[in-house]
């Protein structure tokens, strides 16, 4: 497997990776009707009709709503900045919809780096921790998954990289979310992501005299 710097493609969650954590989601379990704590994709999909579309109608009313509210994440465009300038690939791998998560990252500043089709939301692909989504972007590219890494700050982002044979790295300054055994690499934000990759990268060849 290549190390951290050689990695050449990326994939990322969204909200609470690229993003400042704004989702309230008890908040949205609560307008949903759902338990505390439940997994709101996997209730919603148990629902019989015609509750479960009136439900998804609901939450993606939310999620619009936090979409645009959507602001970056400490050290999210240096971070950026620098893997385009080494040429690395970009996508995202959310449990959103796609078109929301357009939406966000156009918010954020970086929806200029994605190319659409790599953005994979819950309509493209089973959502996370199901590495379906993470195996048709592997595809897509024609790489193996250990040219890859899947960057999140949740485990399902975790288990989904796992489960797809390729690195992860836990972004979270939070403590009670440690999955050590999911996590290849963990830093607290993409500042200090960004600041490890600078400091890892080989010193360029000597110039010739």
């Amino acid at each position: 497997m290549e190390s951290l710097h050689q990695k050449r493609y990326w994939v990322f969650d969204l909200d609470g990776t690229l993003t400042c954590p704004v989702h309230d989601f008890e908040h949205i379990r609560r307008e949903l009707g759902l338990l505390p704590g439940a997994d709101i994709l996997a209730t919603l999909a148990q629902l019989a009709e015609p509750q479960r579309s009136q439900r998804y109608a609901q939450l993606d009313d939310l999620e619009r709503y936090y979409a645009h509210r959507a602001a970056p994440a400490t050290g999210l465009l240096p971070l950026f900045e620098w893997l385009h300038g080494r040429n690395c690939s970009f996508g995202i791998l959310t449990r959103n919809t796609r078109e929301f998560a357009l939406l966000s990252l156009q918010a954020i500043g970086v929806a200029s780096y994605f190319d659409p089709a790599f953005v994979i939301g819950r309509d493209e692909a089973e959502p996370k921790p199901d590495p379906g989504g993470l195996q048709h972007l592997l595809g897509a590219w024609g790489i193996e998954p250990g040219c890859a890494l899947m960057v999140g700050d949740f485990r399902y982002d975790l288990e989904a990289g796992r489960n797809a044979g390729m690195m992860t790295v836990h972004v979270d300054s939070r403590d009670g979310r440690d999955w050590p055994e999911l996590t290849d690499l963990r830093v607290r934000d993409l500042g200090e992501l960004h600041a490890l990759l600078c400091r890892t990268v080989p010193p360029a060849e000597p110039l010739p005299a």
